[in-house]
């Protein structure tokens, strides 16, 4: 697989992952919504039920938006683009792991490679921003080198 494709498969899974993530809120968030509905007028003061179901639900919202805006976020890399210095959108090849800077999503494996997606409001990008391949780095009392770049 050429590097245009890992970055486009790369980017493919990160979207699916949070429209998986949309669809599982909204589903949480309708049926909150609905509960609420279904119980009716509460019976007195004290019964906050309907209340805790309509927070519930807003709470959701809330978790939809930030995944709204990772999407948009996501929708600024281009996947053909090649890099020669750590940035956003770059993958990142490392001695000891591999990274996709887009958002912070974890672990995402494709096929038999193993990828850690970061955002870049972490330490770890802060500590290899604007490095190139062939450049060494120090993040948390162990030293590092960038293998790749793109």
């Amino acid at each position: 697989m050429d590097k245009k494709e890992i970055k486009k498969k790369l980017l493919d899974t990160c979207m699916q992952l949070h429209q998986k993530s949309a669809e599982r809120i909204m589903a949480e968030m309708a049926e909150a919504y609905q509960n609420a509905e279904e119980y009716g007028t509460p019976e007195d003061w004290l019964d906050t039920y309907k209340m805790d179901m309509l927070n519930k639900r807003d709470a959701f919202g809330v978790q939809l938006q930030k995944i709204r805006d990772e999407i948009k976020i996501l929708e600024r890399i281009d996947p053909t683009k090649m890099m020669d210095k750590v940035s956003f959108g770059s993958v990142v090849i490392t001695k000891n792991q591999k990274l996709f800077i887009s958002v912070g999503l974890g672990k995402i494996v494709l096929e038999t490679d193993t990828y850690f997606a970061i955002s870049q409001s972490v330490p770890l990008f802060h500590a290899i921003k604007e490095l190139k391949a062939g450049d060494t780095f120090s993040f948390l009392g162990a030293d590092n080198k960038i293998l790749e770049v793109y």
